[in-house]
């Protein structure tokens, strides 16, 4: 039934954004045209948590090493918070170049 999933990173500096994901993520992509960059996604999970209202939806990278990547984007010139270490995993946010913000974490539980 369900073949795939998109997902929109609305941001005040699309084309940062979108060379972001091309060039230091390196995210494999098509170019609809005009320079419209769609990314691939690896293999990804969807939860559904419990909240006082209903239509929010979060963004989350998933990496082996979360520590590695943060020392990887600090290299390149990018923004991570600090590392957080949850009940589910080890957690950063990326800044964008947009000024928007995805979290990347390191997971701790079994992967579907």
């Amino acid at each position: 039934m369900i073949n795939g999933s998109h997902v929109i990173i609305y941001s005040k500096d699309a084309e940062a954004d979108r060379a972001f994901l091309r060039d230091v993520l390196e995210l494999s992509h098509v170019d609809v045209g005009h320079g419209w960059l769609i990314f691939a996604l690896p293999p990804s999970e969807i939860a559904v948590h419990p909240a006082e209202g209903s239509g929010n939806v979060e963004l989350y990278f998933m990496c082996e090493d979360v520590n590695r990547f943060v020392g990887e984007m600090t290299a390149r010139g990018m923004a991570c918070s600090d590392v957080q270490d949850l009940r589910w995993g080890r957690l950063t946010n990326l800044t964008l170049p947009g000024g928007g913000q995805v979290g990347v974490y390191e997971p701790k539980h079994a992967r579907p």
